[in-house]
């Protein structure tokens, strides 16, 4: 057929994964031509069989592959949000144009496929993730609680503090000083 084939792949949280579902592909035969948080694009469209054995290989690294519309969806826009305000310097865009344009629907109708499908709505799915990069960068303790809020675009450090209080039951300076801090795993956030 000539025509490449995104596939889109759940638990692809860090770089790292990036790497390995690149060399799962390979190893199957398919050409990678772009690959990203959450998808990977494929020179060739594979058959059912290719795709469930792609399936099998992927699992047993801990990702997946999704098959149907709504799970990319969901995917798409945990990919990116994770993308955003994990790896990326600075948080400035405007996240319901930014989802509807990457996405090519509108906002209303990925919010709402997204909170059926997850039982929490893209704007709490994206504070729970900005929750988990203030506690890392708390961690280091690197960053001022402002300099940190500049970075993940709260309007004030009070702001930022209010939030993750509500969130977390503590201040960010109890998080900081406590001697066990419990981190979790990004592709586990929000799950209910």
């Amino acid at each position: 057929t000539g025509m490449s084939t995104v596939l889109y792949i759940k638990n692809m949280v860090c770089p790292r994964c990036i790497e390995t579902v690149g060399q799962v592909l390979s190893e199957k035969g398919f050409k990678v031509q772009s690959i990203k948080l959450g998808e990977a694009e494929v020179d060739t469209e594979p058959s059912q069989q290719q795709l469930n054995d792609i399936d099998l290989s992927l699992k047993k690294r801990g990702f997946q592959l999704l098959m149907d519309k709504r799970s990319q969806i969901v995917n798409q826009v945990k990919a990116e949000i994770i993308h955003l305000i994990h790896h990326n310097e600075i948080l400035l865009v405007n996240l319901s144009e930014h989802l509807a344009k990457l996405i090519g629907a509108d906002y209303s109708s990925i919010s709402n496929l997204f909170s059926s499908s997850e039982g929490i709505t893209i704007e709490k799915f994206a504070i729970l993730q900005k929750v988990e990069k203030v506690k890392e960068l708390l961690s280091y303790g690197e960053l001022t609680a402002s300099e940190i809020a500049f970075k993940l675009g709260y309007s004030s450090a009070a702001h930022l503090s209010s939030q993750f209080k509500k969130e977390t039951g503590m201040t960010t300076g109890q998080y900081k000083n406590l001697k066990d801090k419990n981190r979790n795993p990004l592709d586990q956030v929000g799950n209910v």
